[in-house]
């Protein structure tokens, strides 16, 4: 805790506009060097969650807005007009105010979005400098998104960014497709009655649930096996 804080007074001491607090991932299954670092010594679920809000309350104490989940801007940044206003986003690199469809990927790995499909870079350093050698694109695998899969990202989104998923607002944009996601929306309502509050046209997440909000949106995506989401949530 100690070191955190004391990380945290250096980040002041910079005065950004703008920040986030992310968590360390550790895979060494996927980047081999993580292997040199004991896995058990690391922060367990509640210490990591206990640091997180040690340092978000740091910056909020400081004069910050919290954004979304994971963000943090002065009152004054773009980032924070655009919460407030209900115009913020989420893309692959966190919580944006910028509006545009696309966001276009550069380097290995990295993930390109486009208004129909997602496109990732070869995730090897030696394979994407190939691709781009050879004249080629850097794309190594991607995804068709259905008109299902905006439907939900939507909603992934509209958790994220507003805690709230708005009914009227899905209708408007897809129709009588958006009411695909009200067995979902009942599942939410009671699997987590209490941090959550669901009305006629809103699902609201509380704020004591939104520590919970990655797992209640991902309640939402398809792509995550039922036992899965069951398991975040016991």
């Amino acid at each position: 805790m100690a070191r955190l804080d004391h990380t945290v007074s250096k980040v002041l001491e910079l005065a950004p506009d703008r920040l986030a607090i992310f968590g360390y991932a550790h895979v060494p299954w996927v980047s081999k060097r993580q292997q040199l670092i004991d896995g058990d010594a690391l922060p367990k679920e509640v210490e990591r969650y206990e640091l997180a809000t040690l340092a978000a309350q740091r910056f909020v104490d400081a004069g910050f807005d919290t954004i979304g989940i994971d963000h943090l801007a002065r009152p004054a940044d773009t980032l924070a007009r655009a919460a407030r206003s209900g115009l913020l986003r989420r893309n692959f690199q966190g919580y944006t105010d910028d509006t545009c469809p696309t966001l276009i990927g550069l380097g290995a790995s990295s993930i390109s979005r486009l208004p129909a499909c997602y496109i990732q870079n070869a995730p090897a350093t030696a394979a994407y400098i190939q691709r781009i050698e050879s004249g080629t694109l850097a794309g190594s695998r991607g995804h068709v998104m259905t008109e299902d899969d905006r439907l939900r990202a939507r909603v992934i989104e509209m958790l994220m960014c507003d805690f709230r998923l708005n009914r009227p607002a899905l209708h408007q944009v897809f129709g009588d497709t958006s009411n695909i996601v009200d067995p979902l929306i009942a599942q939410v309502a009671t699997r987590f009655r209490d941090y959550v509050e669901l009305s006629e046209n809103y699902l609201d997440i509380s704020r004591a649930g939104r520590p919970l909000t990655r797992i209640i949106a991902s309640w939402f995506d398809a792509h995550v096996p039922d036992g899965v989401k069951y398991s975040q949530a016991s």
